[in-house]
């Protein structure tokens, strides 16, 4: 039997009606769709009625051996001929690890594609209404993994880079690393009244957003009990949140019908 193919498909930020309409199409047209954790489910009522729905999401300190688990699966359905579609959250090429399934991929031989989806560092703010970038503000936007730990051996980032060469930059998974890196900003020479938000479940139906200075934040996300997912965005772009809130000034029924 011929190979089928595999689609790297990005969901997007939450929010479903942010797929792109050839991500959507390879939703429709997939034999089996293989779906993280941060996908909307919604997403998934575009398959078709006899498509399989598998489930990989990733439960914390697992990750090694499930996304092995998902490089397998991936191949096989695809060398049973079918249509393979990988849905993950957001991008797939952004803290996705779509680049290791394609390589996979490509070294067994399947046809794929990688379909791009819009990542939360750009949407999250942008629903907040907060521009990454801004003539009079920004002219440089940075995107991390904010959780690397320096007692763990973890931490890779080059902080004298991001505290003071980078207009904005935004944290991914890093509510539970905050005061570390918080900590490091300010001490590598970042203002510690440089605006800061943090926008949970960014473009959903249960997004909020609290902002405060640098040197704050940390306890203003515990007294608020915010968690992942989270974005964290730090720069003076945070201040043009007083003027343009059109996401939540409107508010968000409109946004509940999913695509027609």
């Amino acid at each position: 039997m011929n190979n089928g193919i595999v689609y790297l498909v990005g969901a997007g930020p939450g929010d479903p009606k942010l797929i792109t309409v050839y991500g959507l199409e390879c939703i429709q047209k997939a034999d089996v769709i293989a779906y993280d954790r941060l996908v909307n489910p919604k997403l998934l009522d575009h398959a078709k009625l006899d498509a399989e729905l598998i489930y990989c999401g990733k439960m914390p300190g697992k990750h090694h051996l499930i996304q092995e688990e998902i490089h397998t699966l991936l191949v096989e359905k695809a060398q049973q001929g079918k249509v393979v579609t990988r849905l993950k959250g957001g991008d797939p090429f952004v803290f996705g690890r779509g680049a290791e399934e394609a390589e996979v991929l490509r070294q067994h031989g399947i046809p794929y594609e990688v379909v791009p989806g819009i990542t939360a560092g750009i949407a999250a703010p942008a629903y907040a209404g907060i521009p990454v970038t801004h003539r009079d503000l920004a002219t440089s936007f940075a995107i991390v993994t904010g959780h690397g730990r320096d007692e763990k051996g973890q931490d890779f980032l080059d902080w004298s880079a991001l505290a003071t060469g980078i207009d904005t930059v935004a944290f991914y998974m890093s509510v539970g690393n905050i005061a570390y890196i918080t900590r490091k900003l300010i001490e590598h020479g970042r203002a510690a009244s440089t605006p800061v938000a943090v926008i949970e479940w960014g473009t959903t139906e249960k997004q909020r957003t609290i902002t405060g200075q640098l040197d704050e934040i940390a306890v203003m996300i515990e007294q608020e009990g915010y968690s992942n997912p989270s974005m964290i965005l730090v720069g003076d772009v945070v201040s043009v949140r007083e003027k343009i809130q059109w996401f939540q000034e409107q508010g968000i029924e409109w946004k509940k019908e999913i695509i027609k």
